[in-house]
């Protein structure tokens, strides 16, 4: 019962080679059924015969018998699929549409197209195509889905179908090309070289794929860091416009109060000048009064009323006023009015920098590195610890091997790790030092000669000599006015932004930063404890680890 239940599958009567149902099927000694044409043709192109399916080798080459039992359930599967297209022929014939593949064959009404012959290089519907399923010289020709743009299957040199694939140029030919054009090339079936591309698209498709999620996970990385960066962007802004709104406000205040200083001295200086003029004008109207009865009384004919008067008025001894000779207004002082209200406001600036810096500091040492220094490249004369954390100037040079990285005449060294992207920082301390070198050196600097820490020659860096004199060299030397010694100097490089600053940790100051920098190679920190100086310089640089981190 269940051998008569058993309904074989399509793919069981089809063809490895063609993929067509198996016609004339011969076994191979390994057991495996193919066209006998299929495989012969298969075998005449190889060097090697060998099972298409299992890849077992055969020699010498096998005779091949038709399987008598299996073409004729193979017979029986043809007849039994060619019934079943006959009963449903009716309700699938279709009228082609527009935009659809018409059979060539009708004549009238233009059906559908379900099949196109390589071999007849024609398209057939349902109707049309029933010889091709039945007739024996028929049914070994290639039948395919229809398409519009035959021309592109057939040969532009010979006006013959593509069969063939030439493996040694890697196009398809037809079969005048294998005995013209390319007659010493190595040709195949179009179905056999399918078969094999087929395979390779199935292992490229992972690879691509692959390709594909790596992508979009390096756009989800983008747009988390856009997304990062945005938050960023709206803190910094927002305490920019807090901090900007409180220096508009202290500078307003402190032009009000620089306007009623000087209109209250003003008004003060009037008020004084009002007094005395006030004064004056009363001393003025008394002597108006005095010389008026003098001149009245110059006039007089009468003797004795004349002396009477005089004895009266006393003219010797005029109406009491005062010596006005000393006497000025106090003028006010305005000159050192502005440059007060000026430096009033220079302190609050100065407050808010300090807070801006501190802040600074806090976020780039968020971007802390872990530096060791490299005895490879240390000058003979520096004294390293093991730790890799110290570098001291010591009296005595040491012989050590001149290779390509040792600094051979300048006191200094660099750090192991080097750095071509993004942020890192790192704290030295410099205390108890009276010169030293900090900053970061690209990896092409000439490391031979006496060095000279200029972008140019490819160092960013400032330095401390004689105990207090700092300095940089940027486009030009640059004189750095530190109102405190700095005894732990951090280093903050943006790879992409092409900065270079450099703080006092101790106190949250910042001494220099190098901008628009243009970074191309790999940097290394740069380390610089100068020579001893008869003992005063005998202090060693220390890489620190940031305090919190």
């Amino acid at each position: 019962m269940a051998a008569a239940n058993y309904l074989p599958s399509e793919d069981q009567f089809l063809c490895s080679i063609c993929l067509d149902v198996f016609t004339d099927p011969v076994s191979t000694p390994c057991g495996h059924n193919f066209c006998k044409n299929c495989i012969n043709e298969h075998w005449n192109t190889t060097d090697q015969y060998l099972c298409p399916m299992c890849k077992k080798v055969f020699n010498p080459r096998p005779e091949l018998n038709i399987n008598t039992l299996f073409s004729e359930i193979v017979s029986q599967f043809r007849q039994s699929a060619q019934q079943k297209a006959n009963s449903s022929s009716s309700s699938e014939l279709k009228v082609s549409k527009p935009g659809e593949i018409p059979c060539d064959v009708c004549t009238g009404t233009k059906m559908k197209a379900l099949k196109l012959c390589l071999n007849c290089l024609t398209s057939y519907c349902e109707t049309h195509l029933e010889p091709h399923l039945t007739a024996s010289g028929l049914k070994r020709h290639q039948l395919i889905d229809p398409v519009e743009n035959l021309e592109g299957r057939m040969c532009t040199k010979h006006d013959k179908p593509l069969e063939l694939f030439c493996k040694s140029d890697q196009t398809c030919v037809c079969m005048l090309c294998t005995v013209l054009d390319h007659k010493t090339h190595k040709v195949v079936p179009l179905k056999e070289e399918y078969i094999v591309k087929k395979a390779e698209l199935g292992k490229t498709e992972p690879e691509i794929q692959q390709m594909i999620q790596k992508r979009q996970k390096k756009i989800r990385e983008i747009k988390h860091s856009v997304n990062i960066s945005k938050g960023d962007s709206d803190r910094e802004l927002a305490k920019g416009v807090q901090v900007f709104t409180s220096l508009k406000e202290s500078v307003e205040k402190g032009l009000a109060k620089l306007i009623e200083t000087i209109k209250t001295k003003q008004k003060t200086t009037e008020k004084q000048a009002e007094i005395l003029i006030e004064e004056l004008e009363q001393e003025i109207s008394e002597l108006m009064k005095r010389r008026t009865e003098i001149e009245h009384l110059s006039h007089s004919e009468d003797h004795l009323h004349l002396l009477q008067s005089v004895q009266s008025l006393n003219i010797h001894h005029p109406p009491p006023t005062k010596d006005w000779t000393e006497v000025s207004v106090s003028l006010s002082l305005y000159e050192g009015t502005v440059r007060r209200a000026v430096s009033q406001l220079e302190e609050t600036l100065s407050e808010e920098m300090k807070k801006l810096v501190k802040a600074e500091l806090k976020r780039v040492q968020q971007y802390e590195v872990d530096v060791t220094l490299d005895p490879d490249t240390a000058n003979p004369n520096l004294i390293l610890s093991n730790d890799g954390k110290r570098a001291r100037p010591g009296k005595v040079g040491k012989s050590l091997p001149d290779n390509p990285e040792r600094f051979s005449f300048s006191p200094c060294v660099l750090g192991k790790q080097s750095f071509s992207s993004g942020r890192f920082y790192y704290e030295v301390q410099v205390k108890g030092k009276t010169a030293w070198d900090l900053g970061v050196a690209r990896e092409s600097i000439n490391r031979k000669e006496i060095i000279t820490l200029s972008i140019e020659d490819g160092y960013w860096a400032i330095w401390l000599r004689n105990g207090n004199e700092y300095e940089a060299l940027d486009d030009h030397y640059v004189v750095l006015s530190l109102k405190s010694q700095p005894e732990k100097v951090g280093v903050f490089v943006d790879y992409e932004e092409g900065l270079v600053s450099f703080y006092d940790v101790g106190a949250a100051v910042l001494i220099y930063s190098f901008t628009g920098c243009s970074f191309t190679e790999k940097l290394y920190p740069y380390f610089g404890p100068c020579d001893i100086d008869g003992g005063k310089n005998s202090a060693p640089l220390i890489i620190s680890p940031v305090r919190g981190n």
